[in-house]
């Protein structure tokens, strides 16, 4: 039986010899977090836009992305997997799935709550509804759209780590050959860098919110 002192949570020694494949890994779990938010905006913005004043689609959008949520993730990459078949497509399928719901929810929340006097304003200066849409609506719900992709993304991060199921986990797989393996400093150095990558993204995105948003730093 291994004592603590020889298998420690954490270890020079461990990240000295597999910083390489921890450097690998860790670009591995970005990439795909990067890419399934961006997926997903790309997709829930428009949808939102389209279901804003269409209470049965908008109804039928939610209520599909709840349905998906609530399917466990490890369920929903193996029901994947004989269509999409092992690895990458699969694990990105899933994320954007789930990304999805916040990223609809939060845009439809801000368009929504566009007062109707600047709409009307809007609309009396002539403006078309593409103009109104995007240099008023759009800029005016910025600020949900962004808490949305800020709750997406911490939540992505987290849900990679599940991809290993289907062999494309991120830093999922090194802990779970530290699971197996009962390695613990190789569960512990990818569990501190999944954390590392939730929190510096989130400052990321607040500061981008703070750059795109500064009437609410002159109103504050």
């Amino acid at each position: 039986m291994q004592t603590g002192a020889d298998n420690p949570w954490f270890s020079w020694r461990y990240l000295e010899n597999n910083w390489r494949t921890l450097v690998d890994l860790t670009g591995q779990h970005v990439s795909l977090t990067v890419q399934a938010v961006l997926l997903a905006l790309v997709l829930a913005v428009p949808l939102a836009v389209l279901a804003r004043n269409r209470p049965g689609l908008s109804g039928a959008l939610l209520g599909t992305s709840a349905v998906l949520y609530t399917v466990p993730s490890l369920a929903l990459f193996g029901l994947l997997a004989p269509f999409t078949g092992i690895g990458r497509t699969t694990v990105l399928i899933g994320l954007v799935a789930y990304a999805m719901l916040v990223l609809v929810r939060n845009t439809l929340v801000g368009l929504r709550g566009v007062p109707a006097s600047v709409v009307d304003a809007a609309d009396g200066m002539g403006y078309s509804p593409v103009r109104r849409l995007l240099t008023v609506e759009l800029p005016l719900a910025l600020p949900a759209v962004i808490t949305g992709v800020r709750l997406a993304t911490v939540t992505t991060v987290a849900l990679v780590t599940v991809g290993v199921v289907v062999g494309y986990g991120g830093l999922g797989q090194a802990m779970y050959r530290g699971f197996t393996s009962s390695y613990r400093a190789e569960i512990m150095t990818a569990a501190v860098l999944c954390v590392a990558i939730a929190l510096v993204a989130d400052l990321i995105l607040l500061a981008l919110g703070r750059l795109v948003t500064p009437w609410l730093r002159r109103r504050a």
